[in-house]
């Protein structure tokens, strides 16, 4: 069949050929650097085996690309035209001794860095003279060259002989069917539609909403496993983008005493010591109050769940009963903030507990970053769970789930009895439903995560919706109370309805008394709050950051409202002291229960631009800075003289309270820089 077809023919048998190739680099690479301490899992290894070829096929398609595109052109066809045979052999043989140069590379920079290459290897062309004498002097460079040409040209001997025998084949077959059938417009049509289609499937790499991404190759907590499955070239142009270094060693440094005695690091780094990595962890080895029960825990990221729109937070269209309940028997954080808009940044922020400081996107997707230490894997002896109506390639998070947290059982798309309703999957309510069905089976103490989306255009409401009655409201009382429109408004009500139909569930069941369940907004939304809200709120854009937080255990917890500042990057850190026999933090947040911090308790906030905004919500103060150190204001929050009745703007008291000025500027500029640090020195770790 494919010798009547020979363009086809010789398509399949190049990407066959190329993919032989690149697996045996890829087993090459494993057999040489796998850790007979250490093995990766067999049923690890052989999804970075499969994964990985999926990744060579990726890169093997796009450099067929312009064969694809031109060479159906009599002029350009690689078999019926000398000219052109000959022009893309040597293209594909020189696109194949880039991509093994990119191989050969890869084993150095694992030998070298025990780490898979990526883009920032760049950085080693600033001092190009000096690290090439490091390599010639460590290497066998002229060996590696001379073994990169054989290669390369056994590869092309094969590519040239291959091509001949098509060529061959396509001239006999013509002469023996000169007056052979020719296929009909529609068959051409069809056929072609075809090929492009399986083209485009190829360079996607699975049936999913979300084409393969690098996140992928990271799906393993295994160090080694990512570093297998990778391809080199497709890495290394996956993390060009953030390839620059941005966190600043020296600026970090400058703000370090002031940020350790924070965060209350006693074993401090010697600053005289320039070469010393900057210690930030703290061992945290009592037991919590409830270690002895060792409670589930359920952490629901409600979708932009702002305060204002809650019953509990003076919203007069009674929006949320179910969850004004659940907060009404809860512990209550009042002055909860997230540090930024933006679920991926939300989903970052509360997994590692650092926010989010990436201005290229998001920190889930960049590679480059993708270790991270977790408190989530303090909870051990835990079943972890995490549940997602949608792909875990959304945003790339499937990296920063997967490759820290031990032994997760990742629940998204495809795994679900409940259909897709929009572009955020199965419901909201369904992915309750599907959860609870989940949990109630477990019969060992368990972590879970739940990640809502369903508040959020297109504001579908399933028709399979548990009886949920869409209410009509009119223009002037949504905007009084913060909504933008009556889709919204019932969007907002209908994720109440949905966790009010959660907890009716779960009450049921034997895991509900020793649970401990954790609800709040991923984040706000930025805009007029209503007129029940805060002017503050309003006035200073927190309204995209202030959301409920509570955690919720009726049999284990007593309910009590808390006034003092709180934010995303301490929910860890407080579940892990009320839970865990101890565990070990190393970035930014701290535990909201422990009374040794209130006298210190901030918000860090940040607006990602060219040179970010940054902001300190205080317990009666408000700091306002840039990033650079320059616009330093200061605010009350409280104060009823902080706006100015001729302007109605708020009064900026920086220079009547200079040292209370100097010190929050110090510590948001100084959370800033160590956040930027952190990213790329919070490994992950066994606690």
């Amino acid at each position: 069949m494919l010798k009547k077809i020979p363009l086809i023919n010789f398509y399949l048998k190049t990407i066959i050929l190329s993919l032989v190739f690149f697996s045996l680099f890829r087993f090459t690479y494993w057999f040489v650097f796998k850790d007979a301490n250490n093995a990766i899992p067999a049923n690890e290894l052989f999804t970075a085996f499969y994964l990985g070829l999926k990744f060579d096929l990726r890169l093997i398609l796009l450099i067929l690309l312009p064969i694809f595109l031109l060479g159906w052109l009599r002029l350009c066809n690689p078999i019926s035209n000398k000219f052109a045979r000959i022009g893309w052999l040597s293209y594909l043989t020189l696109a194949f001794f880039v991509a093994v140069f990119f191989y050969f590379a890869h084993f150095i920079n694992y030998s070298y860095l025990h780490k898979p290459l990526d883009a920032s290897v760049l950085r080693f062309a600033v001092d190009f003279s000096i690290s090439f004498d490091m390599m010639w002097q460590s290497y066998p460079i002229v060996w590696l060259v001379i073994a990169l040409c054989i290669i390369t040209f056994i590869y092309n001997f094969i590519l040239r002989r291959m091509t001949q025998h098509i060529y061959i084949d396509a001239r006999s077959n013509t002469q023996k069917n000169s007056n052979h059938y020719k296929r009909k417009w529609w068959q051409q049509t069809l056929f072609v539609t075809a090929c492009i289609f399986a083209y485009l499937l190829g360079l996607f790499g699975k049936f999913s909403y979300y084409p393969l991404r690098w996140s992928d190759a990271f799906a393993s907590t295994h160090p080694f496993a990512p570093a297998v499955t990778i391809n080199p070239v497709v890495h290394f142009f996956d993390t060009l983008k953030n390839k620059s270094i941005t966190f600043d060693s020296a600026k970090t440094r400058s703000y370090y005493n002031e940020i350790a005695d924070y965060l209350g690091v006693q074993n401090k780094t010697d600053l005289n010591n320039t070469n010393a990595p900057l210690n930030f962890k703290r061992k945290i080895i009592k037991a919590g109050t409830l270690a002895s029960k060792k409670p589930n825990v359920v952490m629901v990221y409600l979708e932009s769940f702002a305060s204002y729109k809650t019953g509990i937070f003076g919203n007069k269209l009674n929006p949320t009963p179910h969850f004004d309940d659940i907060a009404s028997n809860a512990i209550l954080f009042k002055r909860f903030y997230t540090p930024h808009t933006g679920t991926a940044r939300s989903v970052f922020t509360g997994i590692t507990g650092l926010p989010d400081v990436e201005l290229n996107k998001t920190s889930t997707r960049n590679p480059l970053i993708v270790d991270q230490h977790t408190i989530i894997n303090a909870f051990t002896d835990y079943n972890k769970h995490y549940f997602l109506g949608g792909s875990a390639n959304w945003g790339n998070i499937r990296g920063l789930l997967s490759h820290n947290i031990k032994d997760l059982n990742l629940h998204e798309e495809g795994s679900y009895t409940s259909e897709r309703v929009d572009v955020w999957g199965i419901s909201d309510l369904d992915l309750f439903i599907e959860s609870n069905k989940i949990l109630k089976k477990q019969t060992e103490p368990f972590f879970s995560i739940i990640q809502t989306s369903g508040n959020h255009r297109p504001y579908t409401i399933p028709d399979n919706n548990q009886n949920f009655k869409y209410v009509k409201q009119n223009k002037e009382q949504l905007t009084k109370n913060g909504f933008i429109s009556e889709k919204e408004y019932n969007s907002f009500r209908f994720m109440d309805h949905s966790i009010g139909h959660f907890m009716a569930l779960a009450k049921k069941e034997n895991y509900f008394d020793n649970t401990v369940f954790v609800f709040f907004g991923d984040h706000g939304i930025s805009g007029y709050g209503g007129e029940h809200t805060s002017q503050f709120d309003s006035d200073f854009d927190l309204t995209g950051l202030h959301v409920p937080f509570v955690i919720y255990a009726p049999k284990l917890l007593k309910a009590q409202t808390l006034e003092h500042v709180a934010s995303q990057v301490d929910i860890l850190p407080t579940l892990a002291a009320l839970i865990t026999k101890g565990y070990t933090n190393t970035t930014l947040g701290r535990d909201l229960l422990n009374p040794k911090y209130d006298a210190q308790r901030y918000a860090f906030r940040i607006i990602h631009e060219k040179i970010p905004n940054l902001g300190l919500i205080t317990q009666d103060y408000y700091l306002k800075v840039l990033a650079d150190g320059r616009a330093a204001k200061l605010y009350a929050t409280h104060s009823n003289h902080s706006k100015n009745k001729e302007t109605g703007k708020h009064t900026d008291i920086s220079l009547q309270k200079p040292e209370l000025t100097k010190k929050f500027k110090q510590l948001t500029l100084g959370v800033y820089e160590t956040a930027k640090y952190m990213r790329y020195h919070n490994k992950s770790l066994k606690d």
